[in-house]
C-alpha cells in the first residue's frame, strides 16, 4: 500500500472506500492544516507550471482556486472577501489584461 502523508480533498477517503481498499487517515490539528494548505498550494502550482495543455492548466488552477479558498479560511476570512481585496487592488493599480512588461525605471 502507497504511503502518501499528504492533504487530500475531502470525499478521497470515501472514493477509496468505493474502489474496495483500505485506507488510514487522520485529522489535522489548525496549526498543520494551515501548513499542509501551504504545502498543498506549492504541489499544485508546480503541477499547473508543468501542464501541457488549456484543458490541463484550467484543471490545476481549479485545485489551486480550491486550495486558496480553505487558506482564506484558515486566515479567518472568505473567497468573498478575498475577491473584494482582488477587486479593489484591480481598481487601484490595474490587472494583467494589457500584458505590460516593465523593462526598467530611470530616476
Amino acid at each position: 500500500m502507497p504511503t502518501y502523508n499528504k492533504l487530500v480533498r475531502d470525499r478521497i477517503p470515501e472514493i477509496i472506500g468505493l474502489e474496495g481498499k483500505n485506507y488510514t487517515v487522520r485529522t489535522l490539528s489548525d496549526e498543520e492544516y494551515a501548513k499542509e494548505l501551504k504545502v498543498k498550494l506549492s504541489e499544485e502550482l508546480r503541477e499547473y507550471l508543468e501542464t501541457q495543455s488549456d484543458v490541463d492548466a484550467v484543471e490545476e488552477l481549479a485545485d489551486i482556486v480550491e486550495i486558496i479558498h480553505a487558506l482564506c479560511t484558515v486566515h479567518g476570512s472568505s473567497a468573498k472577501a478575498l475577491e473584494g481585496v482582488r477587486q479593489a487592488k484591480a481598481e487601484k493599480r490595474g490587472g494583467f489584461q494589457e500584458k505590460i512588461f516593465l523593462i526598467e525605471v530611470k530616476d
